[in-house]
């Protein structure tokens, strides 16, 4: 399966890079456990800082992030079988369960949840 890492990454920061760094590394830490049972992890900011970047974001939030970092992680989700919920508040995170659970994905809350693959 393809799997959207969800997490908290803005969220609780008061927009601090570092710590905006330490919540990535969070949601990163699933996606090789991920890999090894099988699966392709995404996420979605993984797609989003690259654009922000490219699109001359200023900070986390300007109308340029608005545009990008969100949809970026919604439009992944259409290619997505499921999404793993990690722990946290996160509204963004929270937002993407809903657009999962509206198009029939898969939710999984725990890593150990998640299936292996059979990729034979």
């Amino acid at each position: 399966m393809m799997i959207l890492i969800a997490g908290p990454y803005r969220s609780g920061t008061n927009n601090d890079p570092e710590l905006m760094r330490k919540n990535l590394e969070h949601l990163e830490s699933a996606a090789l456990p991920l890999f090894r049972m099988g699966h392709m992890p995404i996420i979605g900011e993984w797609l989003a800082l690259p654009l922000l970047k490219l699109a001359g974001a200023k900070e986390p939030g300007d109308d340029v992030w608005q545009e990008i970092q969100y949809p970026a992680a919604h439009r992944m989700l259409l290619k997505c079988d499921a999404v793993l919920r990690l722990e946290g508040e996160s509204k963004g995170a929270d937002n993407d369960v809903r657009v999962a659970r509206e198009n029939g994905l898969k939710i999984y809350y725990k890593l150990e949840d998640v299936p292996i693959a059979n990729t034979k």
